[in-house]
């Protein structure tokens, strides 16, 4: 990588620097203060958010150690002369400066790029690009799913002169977007992967949602998409016509006459086969998937390596080749109360950064260990590469770090710094020594190249449950707090409701992503669940929400903040903070505005100013309320009235005890509903989970939780046949009946029996059959080719839990929650 130095920095930016100690080299890009790794020569460019100034962490990073830093120009004087060892440029925009200063990176390699785009499909289609391409290019890509204004920048920062192609996907959600975009990845190749049928919010129409992705190729040499899209294709001639004339265009179709036209796809098993026509001549390859957008992305690949001008031989047998991507962080329960994140995504040092900021995160366990395989095909020398990874693992104080492989085992010496280090040969040799090792009360990394088989670790550290499964993905749970967010005005706060296990969820690995998201409190329902999210080591302020006498010990000895809502408990606590000998003690005064559950009524308003204006053992954090019906319209001036009386209730309150306090009463609904309701903090519970009120809200929310299972076995019934308990199922017909294992012990409601649920199974619909039995339910597969052994939707992204609940005459709130303990939960990052 070309070295910059901080004198470097202010020329391309063309900014004096405000202030200037020294001129660092720099090899870091730092955007946040949490996964710092190198600080002498890091800059770290302070882009806020609408919740978050992030000139805040300016002096923390530096008593870390971190001397370079991009800051907004309106930054105080003041925290610059408190660095005074430090570096400064202030400039008008900071992500903008970030995105310059990469572009004039990107331009000192003149290499082949590939710049993907498209509505869906572009993290898989890069990721098969580079397992098709690494035996002819060492390739610079984006990781993960990094495609967006910050992700782009940090994904081509990491290109260095050891690449020979760039394979890089950008993703816009506003117009102009993109010209920023392509000023960084700078493409001469172009890849539109798929166009959806909807236009995103932020356009105006789907053609202007379509002009604006076109935008990154500009400036590129070739541009390779399927014709099939009549529109998508229109619009690119047109583009082409207006805006780069010079490109050349490469198309794929199955109806029309193209470049590669796709004659016949032939599903064989688990296969399908591809015929297809190029430079007049029929070819046939085969892919090892079925699913249509599987083959839709697998054809972009193929015109890809065509223009790559490989031989048609070697495309055959890559294709053929092509694996599934587990483009995925996942986190398990392990043996010995252990936490076990399995990586398998890639074996790269930017994935490798990735994962061991995920393994930072979580706070449930002291002990932090990384198991870690050779590291293959990355461009760098060995030295220099288990030089770096031995850098990175020592700053991330790594309690334990166990290395597999003959390289890294070779290079063992350069881990001196770590206390607990062990090197194994192999997979299998470390699996020998496995009880030796005493893998306990731990937090486990596995970060291995497919080669090395870290599935056989995986398992022989997952502990063993039931094979019904609830999928919960963290990065869904990060996008509906930050669409939630994008609503809120600013400095306006937020609290996150994970009682009730995180509404069937997850307890704290939910908390811990609230708390690395930075939520200013978090809710549960009564002390023990707070306790325990304590032990877990979670930091926040944590509001209980139903508090009880008997929890009143736990309250202090673990910091937890009381919801109080009646006199008896409010005299009660104060007469044990008295005991005591506590004074200013944080609470929640909870008000009721018309839910009439749990609160202080109007009626007691002038009581309780009393007491509390006498109560010096409290200190009111917050008075708040509950609004009963704010997504519903028809209850639109029941909310108002609601809202009206809380302020005339706070109002009397801040009067009478002389000073101000937070106050809250937006539940989800009302964050969009009622904006001018949002008052000083809002309180997000089921929206942070996937379901809103709102069809509108709801269409923009990602889906968190996912529960499958699978078939345990398959039966043939003759007409007349019962099925389960009391004989409610009747064959009217011969059936085929597939048993599932869930029953209404896991949480599967039995109101579901007889038809009224259904499962999604083989891409389709089975409806129950029969009574849901305690661990089990049957459904009706007749004419539905099914194996046992195969995978069952109960709820997710094909069947929405909203709809389970409508089936269940319930709503979704209690089928998350009735989840059973007994239900595996997995965790997963994308």
């Amino acid at each position: 990588m070309p070295g910059y130095t901080f004198l470097n920095l202010t020329s391309i930016l063309a900014v004096a620097p405000s202030q200037q100690m020294s001129d660092p080299l720099i090899e870091f890009i730092l955007t946040d203060s949490r996964q710092l790794l190198a600080p002498s020569s890091t800059v770290f460019f302070a882009i806020s958010s609408k919740q978050k100034d992030a000139t805040e962490y300016i002096q923390p990073l530096y008593e870390q150690g971190l001397r370079c830093f991009v800051v907004p120009r309106n930054t105080s004087d003041s925290i610059l002369k408190h660095c005074v060892e430090a570096n400064f440029l202030k400039v008008d925009n900071v992500l903008l400066a970030l995105q310059k200063f990469v572009a004039h990176h990107r331009s000192n390699f003149n290499i082949p790029v590939i710049g993907i785009t498209g509505s869906n499909g572009k993290t898989i289609v890069k990721e098969w690009l580079k397992q098709l391409l690494r035996s002819h290019f060492n390739i610079g890509y984006s990781p993960k799913s990094y495609n967006s204004q910050l992700g782009v920048p940090l994904s081509v920062w990491q290109l260095n002169e050891t690449h020979t192609l760039g394979i890089f996907e950008a993703g816009i959600s506003l117009p102009d977007e993109m010209e920023r975009l392509q000023k960084i990845i700078r493409p001469t190749i172009g890849l539109f992967t798929f166009l959806g049928d909807a236009h995103a919010v932020g356009f105006q129409n789907l053609a202007h949602k379509v002009s604006e992705k076109l935008q990154l190729f500009t400036e590129s040499d070739l541009l390779i998409y399927c014709s099939d899209n009549s529109f998508l294709a229109a619009a690119i001639l047109d583009f082409k016509k207006d805006r780069n004339s010079n490109l050349k265009l490469f198309s794929w179709s199955r109806s029309k006459v193209a470049d590669v036209c796709v004659n016949k796809t032939i599903v064989r098993g688990t296969e399908t086969f591809i015929e297809f026509t190029y430079l007049e001549n029929t070819y046939h390859t085969s892919i090892p998937f079925v699913d249509e957008a599987s083959i839709h992305n697998s054809i972009s690949c193929l015109c890809v390596l065509l223009q790559l001008k490989m031989s048609m031989h070697e495309i055959t047998e890559r294709m053929s080749l092509l694996k599934p991507l587990e483009m995925r962080l996942e986190l398990k329960q392990g043996i010995n109360y252990t936490s076990i994140i399995n990586d398998s995504y890639s074996s790269d040092i930017n994935s490798l950064l990735i994962a061991l900021n995920f393994l930072s995160q979580q706070q449930q366990h002291a002990t932090k260990t990384v198991v870690l395989s050779d590291m293959l095909q990355t461009g760098k020398s060995d030295q220099e590469l288990y030089n770096l990874i031995a850098r990175i693992i020592t700053q991330k104080k790594i309690q334990k770090f166990i290395g597999i492989g003959p390289l890294i085992e070779k290079y063992k010496h350069l881990f001196s710094g770590l206390e607990k280090k062990y090197f194994f040969n192999s997979t299998d040799e470390f699996l020998s020594k496995l009880h030796e090792l005493d893998f306990r009360n731990e937090t486990i990394l596995l970060k291995g190249a497919r080669i090395f088989e870290f599935e056989k670790i995986s398992h022989a550290f997952e502990e063993k449950k039931h094979e019904t499964i609830l999928e919960i993905n963290l990065q869904a749970i990060r996008h509906n707090l930050n669409y939630y967010r994008g609503w809120l005005k600013p400095g306006v706060k937020l609290m996150a409701m994970v009682k009730a296990f995180s509404y069937g969820t997850g307890s704290f690995e939910i908390a811990n992503v609230m708390q690395h998201a930075g939520v200013d409190y978090l809710a549960v329902a009564y002390a023990d669940e707070g306790v325990a999210l304590r032990h877990e080591g979670i930091r926040l302020p944590v509001i209980v929400m139903n508090t009880e006498q008997g929890g009143f010990e736990n309250l202090l000895k673990h910091n937890l903040e009381p919801e109080l809502y009646s006199f008896t408990i409010l005299e009660a606590f104060v007469r044990f903070l008295a005991v005591s000998g506590r004074v200013g003690y944080p609470v929640h005064i909870k008000l009721d505005t018309g839910m009439h559950r749990l609160g202080f009524q109007m009626q007691d308003i002038d009581m309780l100013c009393s007491v509390l204006s006498q109560a010096s053992e409290i200190k009111i954090q917050s008075v708040f309320s509950h609004l009963a019906a704010s997504g519903d319209e028809v209850h639109d001036i029941f909310t108002e009235e609601q809202a009206a009386d809380y302020k005339r209730m706070t109002a009397k309150i801040e009067q009478a005890i002389g000073y101000s306090f937070t106050k809250h009463i937006s539940n989800t609904s009302a964050i969009s509903r009622h904006p001018g309701l949002q008052m000083d903090m809002v309180r997000l519970g089921i929206g942070l989970y996937g379901v809103d009120a709102n069809e509108n809200i709801q269409r923009q929310l990602q889906n968190v939780a996912k529960l499958i299972t699978t078939v345990s076995q398959i039966k043939y019934l003759k007409q007349g046949d019962s099925v389960g308990y009391s004989r409610q199922g009747m064959a009217k017909k011969d059936t085929t009946i597939a048993t599932v294992r869930i029953g209404y012990a896991d949480g599967y409601p039995r109101s579901l029996s007889n038809g009224a649920g259904k499962m999604w199974i083989a891409g389709q619909f089975a409806p129950v059959i029969g009574n849901v039995c305690m661990d089990m339910t049957m459904l009706d597969i007749t004419r539905m080719e099914v194996s046992e052994g195969d995978e069952v939707l109960v709820f997710g992204e094909d069947l929405p839990v909203a709809l389970l609940a409508k089936w269940a005459n319930t709503i979704p709130y209690e089928i998350l929650t009735g989840i059973s303990q007994r239900v595996k939960r997995v965790y997963f990052e994308e």
